[in-house]
């Protein structure tokens, strides 16, 4: 070993029996800010324990790489060791050539639970479920099932819900909290201190959002999935489900900036990477904007004739780029939080049709104030026909803002009516429709005003 190797060694190993006694949180921040070689190095150096700890984390993102660098005992170990869902992510990072390397490392069990948990979509909830839970027989006792709970306690991902199956079946009978068994008669069946509803279950090709609600409605810890004949096959936890939704939330909001979803930390993320996730929705772009500029060469004439009618393209398009872009971001989120379904759309124009009426009476007034204030002042002369310029740009903004209105609320039910994604209906993507439309409305308008005097 060269002098070189033998520090780096040295350093890892301090490092890790300093981290050692950390928070795991903490320990996973630093992590995230040292090479992978060293992460490698210090996970290998840490109490096994403490190193499972760490892998466990979601934030931990260096994780599939740093394993993929441990000798295979130890990393077969880890993976064997961590949650399943937690595993099933990381072991999904290897490459094909790590997979099979470490599979043969991995224990059966862990390797049965990776196969049936990367078999789901990606973002159901078969796919951030764990098959780590804690299950009784209907027939069990209070006092047996807590006695159960203390032997498996280390090796399942919660505790705090117990689910209560049919004793000849396996079905899901009841869910019990471990409150409730804490509190009730240890003699007493545990069906007696299970509450009397039936509980939420969700199968596993339901989509993860769903989960979500499903935990917020009713405030709960950890939601199990079932499969065709009613058995458990895993749980949804409420923390699995807060990553997702980051996550989730993060794509969303990365999309409706008018690029293509992240799949990494903005960071770690190579620079050829970036170009090919932003380059592709810019170009899209530029083309969009591109019928601004054959709309603006068609009415080449009234402009050589109205010149001042230049002044106010910023503000046209800018104000019905705006309007559109507030009113898909409301019913993106809408949509993601089922406030409103697909079969809303036409509640949604109905409203969205006079608040956009009102929204762009506001901006042309504000407008006309505008030309006449600066009339008045002498700030600038927009000509005798001063009186119809201001009329022209506030007639138009009220129609601007009112088909940007319109149309940014129903693009959103068009994509997801067509298969996609709502979030694609970018804030960019709206303004460039917008922009285009608007350019038609604004010298319609003019044209209807104006002709016979500037025109």
């Amino acid at each position: 070993m060269n002098d070189t190797a033998a520090t780096t060694d040295l350093l890892a190993v301090t490092l890790a029996q300093t981290l050692a006694q950390e928070h795991v949180a903490d320990i996973v921040e630093t992590l995230n800010d040292q090479d992978t070689a060293t992460i490698a190095h210090v996970l290998a150096e840490l109490p096994f324990e403490r190193a499972v700890e760490v892998l466990d984390q979601p934030e931990f993102t260096a994780a599939a790489d740093a394993v993929a660098l441990l000798p295979d005992q130890r990393a077969g170990a880890l993976l064997s060791a961590m949650s399943a869902d937690r595993a099933a992510d990381v072991f999904q990072e290897f490459d094909e050539e790590v997979r099979q390397r470490l599979s043969g490392r991995i224990d059966r069990q862990t390797r049965s639970d990776l196969k049936k948990l990367l078999a789901y979509p990606e973002h159901s909830a078969g796919s951030i479920m764990t098959t780590e839970f804690v299950s009784v027989p209907s027939n069990w006792t209070v006092q047996q099932t807590l006695d159960h709970i203390r032997r498996v306690e280390r090796s399942r991902e919660t505790v705090y819900a117990i689910y209560v199956l049919d004793s000849v079946t396996r079905k899901l009978v009841r869910a019990v909290s471990l409150r409730r068994l804490i509190s009730g008669d240890p003699e007493a069946p545990v069906e007696s201190v299970v509450p009397a509803h039936k509980p939420i279950c969700v199968t596993a090709e339901i989509d993860r959002e769903e989960v979500a609600r499903l935990i917020t409605k009713y405030d709960l810890l950890s939601v199990p999935v079932v499969d065709a004949d009613e058995q458990v096959i895993g749980i949804v936890t409420f923390d699995d489900v807060i990553d997702a939704m980051i996550a989730e939330t993060t794509e969303d909001v990365q999309k409706l900036g008018g690029m293509e979803a992240l799949d990494q930390p903005y960071n770690e993320i190579g620079f050829l990477a970036m170009i090919r996730k932003r380059a592709g929705w810019l170009s899209i772009l530029l083309v969009g904007e591109m019928l601004t500029a054959s709309v603006m060469q068609f009415f080449e004439g009234e402009l050589e004739k109205a010149l001042v009618l230049t002044l106010f393209i910023p503000l046209i398009m800018s104000s019905g780029g705006n309007s559109g872009s507030q009113a898909t971001s409301l019913i993106i989120r809408a949509l993601a939080l089922r406030e409103v379904t697909l079969k809303d759309w036409w509640r949604i124009a109905l409203r969205e049709l006079p608040t956009g009426l009102t929204l762009g009476s506001i901006l042309g007034l504000i407008g006309v104030v505008r030309i006449i204030a600066w009339q008045w002042l002498g700030l600038y002369d927009y000509g005798p026909h001063w009186v119809l310029i201001a009329a022209t740009v506030g007639g138009a903004l009220v129609g601007i803002v009112t088909f940007g209105s319109l149309a940014g609320s129903m693009l959103p039910f068009a994509l997801k009516r067509l298969g996609f994604d709502p979030a694609s209906a970018s804030a960019p993507f709206v303004a460039t429709l917008v922009d285009v439309t608007g350019l038609v409305i604004y010298f319609g308008v003019a044209a209807l005003i104006l002709t016979g005097t500037l025109l």
